[in-house]
């Protein structure tokens, strides 16, 4: 039996969702260990031409089948979601990761999840309260709370903080979109297949990218380096093979408002093994904006329901 046949396990979505950023905050780590040596754009590129052939080699050996009546057109539109949530997305998360460190990137990452929502309010029909907006406004003052500098000391310079935040809001922006443009396809294309053409797609247009610079920046340095790729490798197989598999198992067995939720988990996840094991700083004014971001996202998803509004 095809492995992407349907698969019959109560809250099977919710299940992944939730899987998924507990491999994410894992590999964000390692990321954020690698980067310290790596420039995004070649991290990205290292990670997209590593996962690309580990997820079709999976497919077929997994037995599993391409769908049937799929057209250019469907392939088109899943390079271009890998286009913007693979090469793009990923890409600007890198960058984020590298200019404001894990903690701070877990509460940017806040936005993701009224992002995607509020796309699945114009595209797919979903509609939002009161209730929710409130919610959605304590996740903006949470993000802001990132950039806005402590006690008048400021470690880094705040156009380097800024920008770190506004290229996190631009990965969940253009994730949220990835998602959200295949959304309606999702409970009809098998996992890896759709998956696998998706990370194509990323893997291209990171050649583009890279093929585009100049030899000085189109060099990889230490990428060759043994000590890096201790930290890049796990990186890569948990937080763009295991974490993605999940991620998209989730929004295919899962509405896309609840999936985004559980996913959210990885903010909480993210924020404290940055502060367990990288030692970054535990300030009055990080835990305020984790505890607004959370709650957000908590009223933006399953809160208002819960109590009625």
């Amino acid at each position: 039996m095809p492995s992407d046949a349907p698969i019959e396990f109560a809250h099977l979505g919710e299940v992944l969702a939730l899987a998924s950023p507990i491999c994410w905050s894992f590999a964000v780590l390692l990321f954020r260990k690698t980067g310290e040596s790596i420039p995004p754009i070649t991290l990205n590129l290292a990670k997209n031409a590593l996962v690309t052939p580990l997820f079709f080699l999976t497919f077929f050996l997994a037995g599993s089948v391409s769908p049937a009546h799929v057209d250019w057109s469907d392939y088109a539109l899943l390079l271009g979601s890998g286009v913007l949530g693979v090469a793009v997305a990923d890409l600007f998360f890198f960058v984020c990761l590298n200019r404001i460190g894990a903690s701070r990137q877990a509460i940017v990452n806040t936005s993701y999840s009224p992002i995607i929502i509020l796309f699945s309010v114009v595209f797919l029909g979903e509609r939002l309260t009161l209730f929710q907006y409130s919610g959605v406004a304590l996740i903006l003052g949470a993000v802001l709370s990132v950039g806005w500098p402590e006690g008048g000391i400021v470690k880094k310079p705040i156009e380097h903080l800024v920008s770190g935040v506004l290229f996190g809001i631009a990965a969940s922006l253009t994730q949220a979109v990835s998602i959200v443009m295949i959304k309606p396809f999702l409970s009809d294309w098998p996992l890896l297949w759709m998956t696998s053409w998706r990370l194509m797609g990323g893997l291209l247009a990171s050649l583009v990218v890279w093929a585009s610079l100049n030899k000085q920046r189109r060099s990889f340095g230490k990428l060759w380096e043994r000590r890096i790729w201790k930290f890049m490798l796990p990186g890569i197989f948990l937080g763009s093979f295991c974490s993605l598999l999940l991620w998209m198992g989730g929004f295919k067995y899962a509405d896309a408002s609840i999936a985004s939720a559980l996913n959210q988990t990885a903010t909480l996840f993210t924020f404290l093994l940055a502060v367990v094991v990288l030692k970054e700083p535990l300030t009055t004014r990080g835990m305020l904006g984790l505890a607004m971001g959370l709650l957000g996202v908590a009223m933006v998803t399953f809160l208002g329901p819960l109590l009625g509004y």
